[in-house]
């Protein structure tokens, strides 16, 4: 079985109505990086993509001049992928090595995420790189009062993408900025005109990938969000990094997160962690959606001097305090536990590779 790197990525391009979803990708898929991506599209109606117009079809695939496979897909993800893979199996589409699925501007991105993360068959041959949201710079603020979608689609996001932001004025921007930071923690946030030249990296950074894994990781800054912001429609949904000095037990983290995502999974948007555990000389990388987490991955080094763990999270109706207390209970337990066992035998009960092997125990993407 393959490397869960090497699987096929998934990107997710989401985005509430008329906030310039098929228009970044246009623009995306003009880069030589992305010439062999295949496309999905959950919406009807005429969509203008790469100088091609497309209607929303039955369940049928339209090929592209540029190589791109377009499908519509209505409530079937799982057959409209498992179809795709079978029909490049057999040669009858070109080769693909990325998909990317535009959803309808009413979408909740987490079910197609969840999908893709733990559908039997999908989860040995796709993976989800990441969630790029779009967010209207003019309507923006009064869709995320007016439109739980729009929250869950700005929370769950890697990137933020700002459109239209020549129609808007720079207060409205700033405020903008800030009440999607309030948000999403650890989302980079980009402005659509800054977006210029080959921008490929948009798509293909992601912990798995080689060359983009540090920049990736770059953006899982511990901010501190103003937790004194309060906006009706979105005061549910907060996100905020959980600081540890000390370096983590793989297996107390495991347990953890296992219970944490068992209880509370449904309200744990993202969780984002790069760790400093015992026994393991470089970060390790956790990234999760809901219920499910991806295989850890980890960095080569350190990014800077500072060496303790961070713990990204976006939540809804899940109290800070509670998480950040019971992470540091089990921690504690397990440290005391482990020191109590080394003045007896002397053995290190820490395996520094056990973390490659998925046996924290919590729901990874693959078992």
């Amino acid at each position: 079985m393959a490397n869960y790197g090497e699987l096929t990525p998934v990107n997710i391009i989401t985005g509430f109505l008329g906030s310039g979803k098929t228009t970044l990708l246009q623009r995306l898929l003009r880069s030589p990086d992305l010439t062999d991506v295949a496309v999905l599209v959950n919406e009807f109606g005429e969509v203008g993509l790469d100088h091609h117009l497309l209607q929303g079809v039955a369940e049928s695939t339209l090929l592209l001049g540029n190589g791109c496979l377009c499908c519509a897909v209505r409530g079937d993800l799982q057959r409209a992928l498992r179809d795709l893979l079978s029909r490049r199996t057999r040669g009858e589409v070109p080769y693909f090595r990325r998909v990317v699925i535009e959803t309808s501007g009413l979408a909740d991105p987490a079910p197609i995420a969840y999908t893709l993360l733990s559908e039997a068959v999908l989860r040995h041959h796709f993976r989800l790189s990441g969630i790029i949201t779009t967010v209207d710079a003019v309507n923006g603020e009064s869709q995320l009062d007016s439109f739980s979608e729009s929250v869950k689609q700005a929370s769950m996001a890697d990137r933020l993408v700002i459109t239209k932001a020549d129609l808007s004025d720079e207060a409205s921007l700033t405020a903008l900025r800030k009440r999607l930071r309030n948000l999403n923690i650890s989302a980079q946030i980009l402005d659509s005109r800054d977006i210029d030249g080959d921008f490929s990296q948009l798509l293909t950074d992601d912990i798995y990938d080689a060359a983009g894994k540090f920049r990736e990781t770059s953006h899982w800054v511990a901010e501190e969000v103003d937790e004194h912001a309060s906006h009706t429609h979105t005061a549910q949904v907060q996100s905020f990094a959980a600081i540890f000095d000390e370096p983590l037990d793989w297996t107390a983290f495991g347990v953890w997160a296992s219970m944490l995502l068992h209880r509370h999974g449904a309200d744990v948007l993202r969780l984002k962690c790069l760790l400093n555990v015992a026994g393991v000389p470089t970060p390790v990388l956790i990234n999760g959606v809901q219920h499910i987490v991806h295989p850890p991955s980890h960095l080569e080094e350190w990014p800077d001097a500072d060496r303790r763990s961070r713990l990204i999270f976006i939540v809804r109706g899940v109290q800070r305090a509670r998480i950040e207390r019971s992470l540091a209970v089990f921690n504690d337990l397990v440290n005391a536990s482990s020191s109590t066992a080394r003045s007896r035998d002397r053995g290190d009960p820490v395996d520094p590779t056990s973390y490659r092997h998925g046996s924290s125990g919590f729901p990874l993407a693959r078992e």
